[in-house]
């Protein structure tokens, strides 16, 4: 059986995001093949894809690389979801569908009370799936499929602290959703705007560290992969 690109596309973004591949790192079919227990031709179809997407540069005679982007680049990056968020909530005020609107506000209630009650272990994860809820919910897919990216990029090159307020932060998630479920575009822009920029001082970046790649075999797992 073939194994699909996108899974090994997933699965080498994911270690990538994850440090496991360092900044500068030469990636080679050969190595990606035998780590994820695939063929190369999956492999190579997969660092084309993520080097549209900016993860993996390719140098002439020198082949694929983990990417090294600057500073400059991780400022435009929150910069862009900055522009970007509030679009994709806006759309969703215009063009949610009621299975959207359930799973946020079930997101909603699950973040508020582990507010709350001090849990804030998965706020992070419950925090991550309310945006990436909200961004599929804008009808859009190019729209979906950047903020995607952006998110994955944004893990990627930062580290991201826990709220300070995390009550607070999850009263702004709520509200974002009452201005969806009213189809209310501009107060759902706005909103996010101003969510966003609050979530902003959590970011702080992450030193690249010059190592050698982790060596222990990472089989793809195609049902439960996601590109």
């Amino acid at each position: 059986m073939r194994i699909p690109a996108h899974s090994v596309c997933t699965a080498i973004r994911d270690d990538i995001v994850a440090g496991v591949f360092e900044r500068g790192a030469r990636l080679t079919e050969e190595q990606l093949a035998r780590r994820y227990g695939v063929s190369r031709v999956p492999v190579r179809e997969a660092l084309r894809t993520l080097e549209s997407e900016g993860f993996v540069v390719t140098r002439r005679h020198a082949g694929a690389h983990v990417a090294e982007p600057t500073e400059r680049e991780a400022a435009d990056l929150l910069e862009m979801r900055s522009l970007l968020e509030p679009l994709g909530a806006a759309r969703a005020a215009q063009r949610r569908t009621d299975a959207h609107l359930k799973v946020l506000r079930g997101l909603v209630r699950l973040g508020q009370e582990r507010a709350r009650g001090g849990r804030g272990e998965d706020l992070a994860s419950l925090g991550g799936w309310f945006h990436e809820t909200l961004a599929q919910a804008s009808g859009s897919p190019p729209l979906t499929a950047l903020l995607t990216q952006l998110r994955h990029k944004i893990a990627w090159m930062y580290a991201v602290e826990p709220a300070v307020r995390p009550v607070e932060s999850w009263a702004e998630h709520g509200a974002i959703v009452d201005a969806v479920a009213r189809g209310d575009a501009e107060r759902a822009r706005a909103l996010t705007a101003l969510h966003v920029e609050h979530a902003l001082p959590q970011h702080r970046l992450k030193r690249p560290e010059r190592s050698r790649v982790r060596v222990s075999q990472h089989v793809v797992n195609i049902a439960g992969r996601r590109n």
